[in-house]
């Protein structure tokens, strides 16, 4: 039986930052993932995708993010569970918490935080009746690694940041990228919107809305994709490509943790943003993407800030009886489970005090 204080079910961003929030508290953290590494979407989905709005970084790699919480967090010791999903969860007499994992493997905590993004996920497929034979074979549902698509043409299906986003990071890499959507409206970032229109401008980016891909066409490989531009079939475009990437988002399921007993509202978890966010049972929290609440925002940065007030009301929930005064880590600086410490700049605890 694992053993720890906060059971964290989850290591993407969101379940990372945790452990370091907690650690400052001295609370240990132990963390669940069906992946194989930590890191979550981020490392699985598109390690190589620039991500724009995280503190302090006008540009960060989701991958390079994930490395630096890992070493942020490095002096804390967590635990991991890798490869293994969180199946059952059941609560002792004592008040403490087991979840034992698909392959069997027990962990006990007083506290357990839900951290798991979208849950399980697939992504959305078009309803292309040959598509499955191009899969592998050009192409393609995510980008793990940009550097596969180096002087090559490709095209890009859909509406939102993430079509967007790839069609801007790869009009430096490829050596054609066209956009198609079926409206003349995106639903990503207005930014990235007028960066896509800036590109199609200067020629490094081939726009072509409203459009829909409706035939891919390639012996053994793909080799070219069909594009409606409307109802009129005489209006069909083919177009040459090595890539066809349809990015219409994922389809999230919560898996067996929606059979926990938790309030569920839209496939996600609901929780009390007033205080803690908290579940409906008594120490089990849901922070991140997995959880809903009225002007819930699905950020990597609203995941922090949920992060940081669960482990203030997980530790008073452990130690109820203790009054933690919160010190900021400018003051403080860290300390590490090992007795390792990194001092806060005298000058600026001297300015403080």
């Amino acid at each position: 039986m694992i053993q720890t204080d906060i059971l964290i079910i989850g290591a993407g961003p969101t379940g990372l930052f945790a452990v370091f929030e907690a650690g400052l508290l001295k609370l240990k953290c132990h963390l669940i993932d069906a992946l194989p590494q930590p890191g979550g979407q981020c490392t699985e989905l598109y390690p190589k995708k620039p991500i724009y709005d995280i503190p302090g970084f006008p540009e960060v790699l989701a991958g390079s993010l994930v490395d630096n919480l890992m070493e942020q967090i490095k002096p804390f010791q967590p635990g991991f569970t890798l490869g293994e999903r969180a199946e059952t969860i059941e609560k002792l007499e004592d008040g403490t918490f087991v979840v034992t994992t698909s392959k069997g493997t027990k962990h006990q905590a007083p506290i357990v935080a839900i951290a798991g993004g979208l849950g399980s996920f697939e992504p959305r497929k078009p309803q292309l009746e040959n598509i499955a034979a191009y899969e592998d074979n050009g192409v393609a549902y995510m980008i793990k690694d940009p550097e596969v698509y180096r002087d090559k043409k490709v095209v890009i299906a859909g509406g939102g940041d993430s079509a967007l986003d790839w069609s801007i990071f790869l009009s430096d890499v490829a050596s054609e990228v066209t956009l198609v959507h079926r409206r003349n409206e995106f639903r990503g970032a207005l930014d990235s919107v007028e960066k896509v229109q800036h590109l199609k401008d200067l020629g490094k980016i081939k726009l072509i809305t409203p459009g829909e891909i409706v035939g891919l066409q390639g012996i053994d490989t793909l080799e070219s994709v069909i594009i409606r531009k409307s109802t009129d079939a005489a209006e069909n475009i083919m177009l040459e490509t090595d890539y066809f990437i349809p990015l219409f988002g994922l389809s999230p399921k919560l898996g067996p943790i929606g059979d926990w007993g938790l309030e569920i509202e839209k496939n996600a978890i609901k929780v009390d943003n007033t205080l803690d966010y908290q579940t409906n049972i008594p120490g089990i929290y849901a922070i991140g993407d997995v959880n809903t609440y009225p002007g819930k925002l699905k950020l990597i940065l609203c995941g922090f800030h949920e992060a940081t007030l669960m482990c203030q009301s997980a530790y008073q929930r452990i130690f109820p009886d203790k009054k933690y005064v919160m010190k900021y880590t400018t003051v403080g600086g860290v300390t590490g489970f090992d007795g390792t410490k990194k001092e806060a700049p005298k000058a600026v605890v001297k300015a403080i005090n």
